[in-house]
């Protein structure tokens, strides 16, 4: 109760200078300003509830939803999506959200869920949204930025599904988390029966048929919406609703079957895609937010 009685006087205090303040401008740049002041009250409270984590940008006014996120190929530049009844469409963007190009595929966008990248900056765009488990045309696009109209289509089944749908208890063929690493996508599924448990599959990164097979299962106290891997290879974090697990270690296969620590992180929204970025991660939210959390050393 202390602590909520703090935040609450603390934001009573904040708006009350905010607002005295912003009464006294009179230039020009006066909206600017408050938005500048509103800003760095929202990171203030945002800060004092969840240490490390600020919001950066927005993506509202020039992207839709943002149901994936990966690194572009400049520093401070980020591609992210839609989901299922969005365009077809890549959105490149900077780290406040700012629209920078959009790159439309000649393939549908039946449920987008997920976005890779390899080291050589092809992207792995992942129609595997599974809400009812019953697709099996489930599919991942390999495309180059440099060359987008150049698709290809890695077609897939889960190597254990035997059943469309499978019976309540055992639907954890959804995914909405993917990475590149070492030739393969490693897909993690969303636990739609029990909230507990991510299984991973790995599939091959070329085009073509292929059957994804199950590498790992995760205990994971929720539903995984996104995944990455750092550049270094030793650490992983695996996004849920407004919370992510934190993994370090030598190899991927260490870290699937590692414990992990846990981040809360209350209010954020519906998060929904994470990527490394220095030494933070860059987290969107299906509204549109663009929150940056700073790793600590133990993290």
């Amino acid at each position: 109760m202390r602590i909520f009685f703090a935040l609450a006087t603390l934001a009573s205090a904040l708006l009350s200078t905010s607002c005295s303040q912003a009464q006294n401008d009179k230039g020009p740049d006066k909206g600017d300003k408050k938005k500048s002041k509103k800003e760095s009250l929202e990171n203030k409270l945002i800060g004092a509830s969840i240490p490390g984590l600020k919001r950066v940008g927005s993506l509202a006014g020039s992207v839709s939803e943002s149901s994936g996120l990966i690194n572009a190929e400049q520093p401070g530049t980020f591609y992210t999506h839609g989901d299922a009844g969005n365009q077809p469409v890549l959105y490149k963007v900077d780290l406040k959200g700012k629209l920078l190009d959009e790159i439309k595929l000649s393939v549908p966008n039946k449920d987008w869920e997920s976005v890779a990248k390899d080291n050589s900056g092809n992207i792995y765009v992942c129609d595997t949204g599974n809400n009812d488990n019953t697709r099996r045309d489930l599919v991942i696009y390999r495309l180059n930025p440099a060359n987008p109209q150049q698709v290809g289509s890695i077609n897939f089944a889960y190597a254990d599904q035997k059943e469309f749908p499978p019976s309540k208890k055992d639907r954890n063929f959804d995914c909405e988390a993917s990475l590149w690493h070492d030739g393969k996508i490693y897909l993690f599924t969303k636990d739609r029966a029990q909230q507990r448990t991510s299984n991973v599959y790995a599939v091959s990164d070329q085009p073509g048929r292929h059957t994804a097979q199950l590498v790992a299962s995760m205990s994971i106290p929720g539903e995984v919406t996104d995944a990455n891997l750092s550049p270094d290879g030793h650490s992983l974090v695996l996004l849920g609703r407004e919370e992510m697990f934190l993994y370090k270690g030598n190899s991927l296969e260490a870290m699937l079957k590692s414990a992990p620590n846990r981040v809360a992180l209350p209010g954020a929204g519906q998060t929904e895609g994470v990527v490394f970025y220095g030494n933070s991660l860059i987290i969107s939210t299906e509204q549109g937010a663009l929150y940056q959390y700073t790793l600590q050393p133990n993290q």
